[in-house]
């Protein structure tokens, strides 16, 4: 079996994204450009229908994500980007959301794709756990406890240490946790600071995964993950997602490669097993500034072919690039 054929022979899925900036003009790297057609082929941005079908991808999971500017009306602004996905959605041209893994294997077994739908940061749900459940209820399924910044939940990895512990997950914040857990919603605990990282692993009871993050021992950025960090998310039987924004690759962006990459994954693989880790590429929530490895879903036939030829077996590949997400979203969701 060749490599390409191994690649279009697995359930392939993505973690993260946040190309649902781009469906309404308000693309991350770019907020000037106008908002695309999810279902042509885009003459900028990373992921659209097409190269998810060239890329083999089954699912892609899209992040619902509050920038700084939008803070105050992250309830609004989240609803809108819902919305939208919904819009793409209900056009029922190739893609369709899934709730459960086993609507992802539906999906495909319709020769179509799937789309997840994830919360990137608890703004958007203030302080109110019904608001949690009323975004569960349209279809959300994980969510990112906090961007960068501090909110209800807890602090993010983008502000610094408080002098007084304070920088951990809030008691609001491990009630969301708990809720989470009750109603079968992923964890999600990139963008948060190391203190409230170091709480969340000890009040979860079900799978935490880190969408979007990278080796710290490799790339020493705030938002790359240390060996006990990736250790204790791996306790709980969840998972890290390889990510590709050049910052968390290499600080130097002539040395962001594709080879680059799978040191990091090779490193995952050396601390946690390859059981513990999938994809999370951030595909639309990067720019060329720090560096570029992959430029869209087309290109993860580079991984397959790389962890083939670096002699890993089938069953290792197909867990990296999809089957360990399955997993836990099989486990959580349903």
């Amino acid at each position: 079996m060749t490599a390409l054929d191994l690649h279009d022979s697995l359930v392939i899925v993505d973690g993260h994204c946040d190309t649902v900036l781009d469906l309404i003009g308000a693309s991350f790297a770019n907020q000037n450009l106008p908002a695309r057609d999810f279902f042509e082929r885009g003459s900028y941005g990373h992921i659209d229908l097409p190269r998810m079908v060239e890329g083999n991808v089954s699912c892609q999971i899209f992040a619902l994500y509050t920038d700084d500017s939008h803070v105050e009306v992250a309830r609004e602004r989240t609803w809108r980007l819902l919305e939208a996905m919904e819009a793409v959605f209900a056009r029922d041209g190739g893609i369709v959301l899934a709730k459960t893994a086993g609507d992802i294997l539906a999906a495909r077994a319709a020769g179509k794709r799937a789309g997840m739908l994830s919360i990137e940061g608890g703004e958007a749900i203030g302080e109110s756990l019904e608001e949690l459940r009323a975004f569960y209820a349209r279809g959300v399924r994980l969510m990112g406890l906090t961007w960068n910044r501090r909110n209800a939940i807890g602090r993010g990895a983008g502000t610094g240490t408080d002098a007084d512990g304070s920088g951990g997950l809030t008691d609001f914040g491990r009630r969301v946790v708990a809720e989470m857990e009750r109603i079968g919603m992923v964890v999600d605990a990139s963008h948060l600071s190391d203190e409230a990282l170091k709480d969340l692993l000890k009040t979860a009871r079900r799978p935490v995964i880190a969408s979007h993050s990278n080796c710290r021992a490799l790339v020493p950025h705030r938002r790359n993950l240390d060996d006990r960090q990736l250790e204790g998310i791996a306790a709980t039987g969840g998972l890290i997602g390889l990510t590709f924004p050049g910052i968390f690759i290499d600080s130097d962006p002539a040395k962001v490669t594709k080879e680059r990459v799978f040191e990091h994954l090779r490193h995952l693989i050396s601390v946690v097993g390859s059981e513990h880790i999938g994809l999370g590429s951030d595909f639309d929530g990067f720019s060329d500034k720090f560096g570029t490895a992959f430029c869209s879903p087309a290109e993860l036939t580079w991984l397959t072919e790389a962890l083939l030829s670096a002699g890993y077996g089938r069953e290792t590949i197909a867990a990296i690039m999809g089957g360990n997400w399955m997993r836990v979203l099989g486990g959580i969701c349903g």
